[in-house]
């Protein structure tokens, strides 16, 4: 579905909102029921007969190019998927993620630098937006920053709405790095969250496969969400020049300016699937056992019964219950994180430049609309 402004949602999501929850065929091939309401969506991602095992037969496969069993822990149930991710849990934790404050304040304040030493027009993507989570996941999973060209690159094509020959290989070309950088931390261990799971797979705690599946997940997702986010916001907030006078006369503003963001913008453009276990209700309607589930967080976080005027951009909002992350059992597990990173680089950026500006129009801008991650490739800007 389209979205008509980098602000905007499609408006097929307001229709269907507006009506009880329907069964749409989907590019597998199948019929399956979709969420658009917010607390449709909510009790859906929190019911315990509700699958997330994309190995399941009748799955919806929505993602080009990924395997069932590919996408790790995210796509288990428990307690295979709770046993997976309290191995991570403590890696994200709020205390930890704050403890890296400093060093992600360090990382913000370099590019900075880089950026004013540079001079403009920069494109901010490029020079900001997306080394700002790459260098920080790089340094909590201790991934050479050196190859950000070669992952980035494979990471893209894996979540744009290519053929499966494009994205199937960018997957297997990932995996194949991964696997090389796993095996020398296996032999030569550092102080990284890799080379805590390779400790691990040596413990027999975690299989050599699953360490795999777990590292290729947070290496894709732990930059291109974040990324897509940060460089949107700026977007959003130079587009919105009264709430970014707000966020700029009050700095502390920032918390709930960032979840503000995360509601109003969604990222998460591509369908959240999932498979009901047992007959349920939802929405007023009656889902059968082995049924795929579709949904829309973008349709959630837009949805007028939770958020009054949703289309309206309210940096003082208390958004505390969008589902930007997700919600449930698999909820983001970097979530902590990217609210830091967020914080961290926006307030910084807009106090260092404080004439910041677009340098071309909004409607020339190269969206990523056939990503199922949204965001903008290009973000020229003057200051």
């Amino acid at each position: 579905m389209h979205r008509p402004d980098p602000s905007g949602t499609p408006a097929e999501l307001a229709e269907l909102r507006g009506e009880p929850p329907c069964r749409i065929r989907f590019a597998d091939g199948k019929d399956h029921w979709v969420l658009s309401r917010h607390a449709d969506v909510r009790a859906v991602l929190a019911d315990p007969r509700i699958s997330a095992d994309d190995r399941r037969d009748g799955f919806p496969q929505l993602l080009p190019g990924a395997k069932p069993g590919e996408l790790s822990f995210t796509r288990m149930d428990d307690p295979e998927h709770g046993r997976l991710r309290r191995m991570l849990t403590s890696e994200f934790s709020v205390p930890r993620v704050e403890a890296m404050r400093p060093t992600i304040e360090g990382v913000v304040d370099g590019l900075l630098d880089d950026l004013e030493k540079g001079g403009g027009p920069a494109d901010l993507v490029r020079r900001f937006a997306l080394p700002v989570p790459t260098l920080v996941i790089c340094g909590l999973l201790g991934v050479p920053y050196g190859d950000h060209d070669f992952f980035q690159t494979r990471s893209a094509a894996i979540l744009s709405s290519n053929p499966p020959e494009v994205a199937g290989p960018a997957f297997a070309e990932i995996a194949v790095y991964l696997d090389r950088l796993l095996t020398d931390k296996m032999r030569e261990p550092k102080d990284d969250l890799l080379s805590r799971l390779a400790a691990r797979v040596g413990h027999g705690e975690l299989d050599y496969d699953e360490a795999l599946g777990m590292a290729r997940v947070l290496l894709i997702a732990g930059h291109e969400t974040t990324a897509n986010v940060l460089a949107l916001s700026v977007l959003t907030l130079l587009s919105h020049p009264d709430q970014l006078a707000e966020l700029r006369a009050d700095p502390a503003l920032a918390r709930s300016a960032v979840a503000e963001l995360l509601r109003f913008l969604t990222i998460t453009q591509g369908p959240m699937a999932r498979m009901a276990l047992a007959p349920l209700e939802v929405g007023g309607v009656s889902v059968r056992a082995g049924d795929g589930v579709v949904m829309s967080l973008l349709s959630a976080n837009r949805d007028e019964r939770a958020f009054p005027e949703p289309d309206r951009l309210d940096l003082r909002r208390d958004p505390k219950f969008h589902v930007a992350f997700g919600f449930g059992p698999h909820q983001c597990l970097g979530q902590n994180l990217a609210r830091i990173e967020l914080e961290v680089a926006l307030s910084r950026l807009f106090a260092r430049f404080p004439g910041l500006a677009l340098d071309r129009p909004v409607e020339e801008l190269d969206l990523r609309a056939d990503s199922v991650i949204y965001g903008v490739r290009e973000l020229p800007v003057t200051w």
